[in-house]
């Protein structure tokens, strides 16, 4: 007897209040997903302002098939984040690098719970006051790749004219193995927490703006 593992899914709104949700109409039930990169696009043209993931992201498991889930629902929530729908996610950290992980993270829409810091709900607490969108940013211009960081309380800005950027942000975007990225490369953008590792896995942390909170140029 083999057991087969539930594709991954979330609980969908057209709305992020919460007594709005609770309108007829307002539900969009139980939505699976592929796990690729059109989930959150088709979630954000189906209406979807408010989604619910279906199980914790879990940076504390081990082993590759879990590195691979927590990715791909990282993926989710940056794309999430991206397009201003709220989510409503679990996180869990090693607490080994607990402090430095969150911090990292905290670009992305605040988790609904955290564990792995030595004092959590200070933590979510600090995340969800200071988050805002459009944290930790990035777009692709004419021959270079630009990224902007307020994670840390003030602005920093890389530009990267290599021509291997451009390839490795690609193969980084939805998580891949960390030897198919030059070793140079990666350590740069890790050294910077702008890739993170998750297992055998490196990801790609800024997202592309889909939704601006002000006009383009003062972001």
């Amino acid at each position: 007897m083999t057991t087969s593992t539930p594709s991954p899914a979330v609980r969908a709104w057209r709305d992020h209040d919460t007594e709005a949700r609770t309108l007829p109409g307002m539900s969009l039930g139980r939505v699976p997903l592929a796990a690729d990169p059109g989930d959150a696009a088709r979630l954000w043209a189906m209406g979807v302002r408010r989604a619910e993931l279906d199980t914790a992201v879990d940076l504390a498991a081990a082993g590759p098939d879990a590195a691979r889930a927590a990715v791909d629902r990282l993926c989710l929530v940056r794309d999430l984040t991206a397009r201003a729908v709220q989510v409503d996610w679990d996180l869990r950290l090693p607490a080994d690098g607990a402090e430095r992980t969150w911090k990292v993270l905290s670009h992305l829409h605040p988790p609904r719970t955290l564990a792995g810091p030595d004092d959590p709900e200070t933590a979510l607490h600090v995340w969800r006051t200071r988050h805002y969108l459009c944290k930790l940013i990035w777009r692709q211009g004419p021959g270079f790749l630009q990224i902007r960081d307020r994670r840390w309380g003030d602005l920093r800005r890389f530009t990267a004219d290599d021509p291997r950027y451009p390839g490795a942000v690609a193969r980084l975007d939805r998580g891949v193995h960390h030897a198919d990225v030059p070793a140079d490369v990666l350590g740069e953008l890790t050294a910077e927490h702008l890739a993170l590792r998750v297992g055998d896995l490196a990801w790609w942390l800024p997202y592309r703006v889909s939704r601006w909170l002000q006009e383009a140029m003062a972001v």
